[in-house]
């Protein structure tokens, strides 16, 4: 006990003294391919090693390949933070090791689950009726998602399958701009990708409502069967929303299944002024938001919010007789998904909301969006930047454009300036294309990052121009 409470220690010294300077680490990792791979034995050890030689090859070996999304100049894809007490969360669901399958396995791991599942819908104005579930990540939300319309529509694929026998061709309506793991899904559930249809967006690349509308009644008339429509509450590439409100009315009048992604921007409804980000989502089958992306939980914690639970739980409930319990009318979650050991995800989530509160989270996604708006503000301010797509929440979209340059040189330099930004190590930036158009992304929702990590991002980039 005596060494499990020192190493304990000397492990939660370590991470006291890593959160308070995250800055003094590259931000991504210099390492080329195979460089810690070589420094690893071929073999396991056969005799066990003392705490403090796994902690000295931690810090020698582990560290320089690590790409810190904890650093406050992390601004790439979508920068995502570990709050302390989370960090303290996730040590005591470590300890704990529950398995949350069964609600017997450990009743606190699913009421808890419940309760905190009920608060955050409350928080982003959901109605009641949606039940939340947590899942490791939107990718595996969206899969059970559309598992879900896919029973729904009454093929009995989940007894007879999709080989074998007549069925009609199920499509499901996306845009360019959606998460491919939606497309993945699709792959994973029999639809294929020829039947995952791309609709037309508009000019701030949202999905168009009306093109929407023809191209499912085109595919009723054609014997398709249209199983469900994705809209976007704040697409990866550009932050944009699709008109949910419109898509809801489009997809409940012909009776398809709706799903809405805002794994990032969903936890910005936290705040009043910003609701709209979910309106029309009370008309959806399912939800995902992603608490692990914007709300300071570490990964993973992703949650699904669906209309109908119990077609939910009939589409993978299968119990085998070792897992059958007495007690009656408590959920084991098991039922709702693929996985059957679950880890304890909701303790870190209850540890967020009750440590900082709904005012102390809307005060901090305020000032990441204050901090977006103000760095847009200093690319549209100077001579040969511009911004590529609107920028309602803490991603700008951006590129260096010097009057004269051909399209082709364009792209080619800010491919140039995204390398040699991220090689300072000061840093960390990602891109995306917009319209074909080669286009520097820069994502701010670190717990840490200040206007001066901001404003540093800045001048890296206005200097290597």
């Amino acid at each position: 006990m005596t060494t499990f409470v020192s190493d304990f220690a000397a492990v939660a010294d370590w991470i006291d003294r890593y959160l308070a300077d995250t800055r003094a680490y590259p931000v991504l990792s210099q390492l080329q391919p195979g460089d810690i791979r070589a420094q690893l034995p071929e073999h396991a050890p056969e005799e066990g090693e003392p705490f403090d030689a796994l902690m000295d090859d931690f810090q020698r070996i582990v560290l320089p390949g690590i790409t810190h999304w904890n650093s406050p100049r992390f601004f790439a894809y979508f920068a995502t933070s570990a709050a302390p007490v989370a960090v303290a969360a996730e040590a005591l669901a470590a300890a704990l090791d529950v398995k949350a399958m069964l609600w017997r396995t450990s009743p606190a791991a699913t009421e808890l689950e419940e309760v905190v599942m009920q608060w955050l819908g409350e928080l982003m104005g959901l109605p009641p009726s949606f039940t939340g579930i947590i899942y490791d990540t939107a990718s595996i939300g969206g899969f059970t998602a559309l598992a879900a319309a896919r029973e729904s529509l009454h093929l009995g694929i989940r007894e007879h399958g999709m080989t074998g026998r007549s069925l009609p061709r199920l499509r499901v309506y996306i845009t360019e701009h959606t998460h491919s793991h939606i497309e993945k899904a699709c792959i994973a559930l029999g639809i294929g990708r020829e039947n995952v249809v791309s609709v037309p967006c508009d000019a701030e690349f949202r999905m168009d409502a009306g093109e929407l509308a023809r191209t499912i009644d085109a595919d009723i008339a054609a014997g398709m069967r249209p199983m469900c429509v994705v809209a976007t509450a704040g697409t990866t590439s550009t932050t944009s929303r699709d008109p949910v409100e419109a898509i809801a009315g489009v997809a409940k009048a012909r009776g398809v299944w709706l799903h809405v992604d805002a794994a990032y921007a969903g936890v910005a409804a936290i705040m009043p002024e910003f609701r709209w980000v979910l309106q029309g989502a009370e008309r959806a089958d399912s939800i995902v938001v992603n608490p692990h992306k914007w709300l300071f939980v570490p990964m993973d914690c992703s949650a699904l919010y669906v209309r109908d639970p119990e077609l939910l739980r009939r589409t993978f409930s299968l119990i085998p007789e070792y897992l059958r319990t007495p007690e009656e009318s408590v959920r084991n979650y098991m039922d709702y998904g693929l996985q059957l050991g679950r880890r304890f995800r909701a303790l870190k989530l209850w540890f967020v909301l009750r440590s900082f509160g709904a005012e102390g989270l809307r005060e901090r996604l305020r000032a990441h969006i204050a901090l977006a708006q103000e760095f847009a503000g200093w690319v549209e301010s100077e001579a040969g930047w511009e911004i590529l797509a609107p920028h309602p929440f803490s991603v700008v979209c951006f590129r260096y454009a010097p009057q004269g340059a051909s399209a082709e040189q364009i792209d080619e330099r800010n491919a140039q300036l995204l390398e040699a930004a991220n090689a300072t190590g000061e840093i960390f930036i990602s891109h995306t294309k917009i319209g074909g158009r080669f286009a520097l992304r820069l994502a701010i929702g670190n717990l840490r990052t200040t206007r001066d990590d901001v404003a540093a991002a800045w001048q890296i980039l206005r200097g290597l121009v």
